[in-house]
């Protein structure tokens, strides 16, 4: 009776843990929030049939993170309930001295997440399309920051350059040639989906809407193949 008792206790344990939300704090500026990033990868995993993805954000426009550590609401939102994940953001951070204070603020962050409970993640952001030749300065950045403190890493950036190996032409940014575009954002929500449920993401729909019914993307089925295969090869690297 005792090792049924045990068994029975255990299973208990792993049915809350497989059923209660995933609880994601977003911390970053507007490449996070265009198309409303995290809205996406929350209806991406109801669609998928996953537990609840329950989310917050701390969004400003341009802020880096040491922008976001000083004004305060950032390391607040941390303190304000247990986050299981909560998703570093800044802008490209290619440059040594960029990528230095991603390192460093990357850390004091991680302290305070740590300390609630949860798990730091770095969201890899992309360059500007003027500055193409930094993907690999950005993807250093980002991963080191990662490492550093033993984060996941979303590698976004990764996955927009797995895709125009497919499709050289395929308009990942939005007209102003930094933010994303419906597909850019998109793809990035399939890497984010597959890094924090560890599902691929082959076979996730194309159109994607939120509660409401609002629609955040609607990618044509073999575009989303292309895109889909893409964030699983850059979830490999």
């Amino acid at each position: 009776m005792g090792g049924d008792n045990v068994a029975r206790t255990l299973g208990a344990f792993f049915l809350i843990a497989l059923t209660s939300p995933l609880r994601v704090l977003f911390i970053g500026n507007s490449l996070t929030a265009a198309n409303d990033l995290p809205a996406m990868v929350e209806s991406l995993a109801r669609a998928a049939g996953e537990r609840t993805l329950e989310w917050k954000a701390v969004l400003k426009p341009g802020a880096s993170l040491e922008d976001q550590w000083e004004a305060g609401d950032a390391v607040a939102g941390i303190r304000s309930q247990r986050w299981d994940v909560v998703v570093l953001q800044q802008g490209p951070s290619s440059r040594p001295e960029s990528r230095v204070l991603l390192r460093r603020d990357t850390a004091r962050f991680a302290k305070e997440i740590r300390a609630a409970g949860g798990r730091p993640a770095l969201y890899m952001v992309w360059p500007a399309r003027s500055r193409a030749g930094d993907f690999d300065g950005v993807s250093i950045s980002y991963r080191t920051a990662a490492k550093d403190v033993d984060g996941l890493i979303f590698p976004a950036g990764d996955a927009w350059r797995e895709a125009w190996k497919r499709d050289a032409k395929a308009e990942l940014y939005s007209p102003d040639g930094l933010h994303p575009s419906a597909e850019g954002s998109y793809l990035a929500a399939l890497v984010l989906y597959e890094v924090l449920f560890e599902k691929s993401p082959l076979g996730l729909p194309g159109r994607v809407a939120d509660p409401a019914g609002r629609v955040l993307a609607d990618v044509a089925p073999a575009r989303a193949r292309l895109l889909q295969e893409a964030a699983a090869a850059a979830g490999k690297r």
